[in-house]
């Protein structure tokens, strides 16, 4: 069978490929097993990226179903499993507190319209040649950032006035309210990550993530246990899907925003073409760059219509699909279909589920996003470590486009010096 190398360069959705190849009632069944094992492991991270993000987590639910079946229907990769994404928490997050709720929808929906737009233009192959180091710096910075944010959650701290945005000054307002810990909160959450560990070490194959919310939250209920709960902040989560409606649209609205959507739109294809990249070196396969940024651009405009949250290709989801089994993006599609049916069957439940295990779920996260042996290589490597650090200083400091601006500058400036040594010694 082809890799699909001699048809990267299409604007053709993978799943027109597979159905041209021929698709048997075995696939199929290959597919919904993996679909299943990775809407398992969907449901509790996309609750606890919008969590995190300031939204209610049903946003995330309605991110994966929505916006997860249209990148696979439209993907330019085989097994790209897109959805809510722990790399946009921070962006997310900053944009509701400043544009509010509306202001959010419209941006993930322009950052969708500018993604088609970036593959129809087939700027795809530009996207993927932002240095590693930069990649590297910035994706520590989001990491980091996330993981200061939870903190406030997996301890139970009492903050008054709520958190800064800044990182400096969040840093201090938690270091301020230490002595309100919640012991109870950071029992469960470390409980969380205790479990997710030891069922990855001693049974790779069962489900960690599910496991571990659903204890933690048996037992914080059996036990009547003092900690915030989703249902205490944010309510019962709907049985069910939206009405789509468009985003309200204004000049102004749009002049303010458009700055966080090319935000938006260059981490949502950095992120997605990243995920594919993984996902062909497992494989053996070759996606289409363009294509991807078409299909995650279409999937950001599906979930801003139905108040989702921002949407993109998710490397550790893309991959469980892979170790699954699946062969087709209508794995997918069906995963999409699966969390679907537990919003209309068993959402009330995740009512009762303590928002310190969700800060524990995400604690995981930023740690399988800090790639720490990625890092002790950069750091031995001047040329790269400059840029690197650069990166990470300025995302932390600043926002996540100051950060790959000034890293990309950086490393532009590195990578000509010795060509101009060269020219000298000439």
């Amino acid at each position: 069978m082809p890799n699909g190398a001699a048809t990267a360069h299409l604007i053709l959705p993978k799943i027109v490929t597979t159905l041209r190849e021929g698709y048997r009632a075995a696939d199929f069944r290959r597919d919904a097993a993996a679909a299943l094992t990775v809407a398992i492991v969907a449901l509790p991270l996309s609750m606890a990226i919008a969590v995190a993000s300031g939204v209610s987590p049903q946003r995330g639910l309605y991110t994966a179903i929505i916006g997860g079946f249209v990148v696979s229907a439209l993907s330019g990769s085989r097994f790209q499993i897109g959805g809510p994404a722990g790399a946009f928490i921070v962006l997310v997050a900053a944009t509701v507190a400043r544009f509010g709720l509306d202001g959010l929808v419209l941006t993930v929906f322009v950052s969708g319209v500018l993604l088609a737009i970036c593959g129809f233009l087939r700027l795809g192959g530009l996207i993927r040649r932002i240095p590693a180091s930069v990649t590297l710096g910035f994706t520590l910075g989001i990491a980091t950032t996330i993981f200061v944010s939870q903190i406030k959650d997996l301890t139970g701290l009492s903050v008054k006035g709520g958190l800064p945005s800044e990182f400096l000054p969040k840093l201090l307002a938690l270091s301020q309210a230490w002595r309100s810990v919640n012991l109870s909160a950071l029992g469960l959450g470390m409980a969380v990550v205790l479990i997710i560990l030891g069922v990855r070490r001693f049974r790779p194959a069962w489900p960690s993530l599910l496991m571990a919310v659903v204890a933690a939250t048996a037992c914080a209920t059996l036990f009547g246990l003092p900690v915030e709960t989703i249902g205490a902040r944010f309510g019962q989560i709907p049985s069910g899907l939206p009405m789509p409606r468009i985003p309200a649209i204004s000049m102004a609205r749009l002049v303010a925003i458009l700055p966080t959507a090319l935000t938006f739109t260059l981490l949502g294809g950095v992120e997605s073409l990243l995920s594919a990249k993984v996902a062909d070196g497992m494989t053996g396969r070759e996606h289409r760059p363009n294509m991807e940024l078409v299909g995650q651009g279409f999937a950001n405009i599906a979930s801003a219509f139905f108040g989702g949250i921002s949407v993109t290709g998710t490397i550790a989801r893309t991959a469980t699909n892979i170790r699954a089994g699946a062969v087709s993006p209508v794995a997918g599609m069906l995963h999409a279909l699966f969390v679907l049916i537990f919003l209309l069957v068993a959402a009330p439940l995740a009512s009762f589920t303590p928002l310190a295990v969700l800060s524990g779920v995400l604690v995981l996260v930023c740690a399988n996003m800090t790639e720490l042996s990625e890092v002790r290589r950069v750091l031995g490597i001047w040329r790269e470590a400059v840029p690197f650090g650069l990166t990470y200083l300025g995302t932390l400091a600043f926002d996540l486009t100051t950060g790959v601006v000034a890293g990309c500058l950086i490393a532009f400036m590195l990578s000509i010096l010795p060509a101009k040594h060269e020219e000298a010694a000439h």
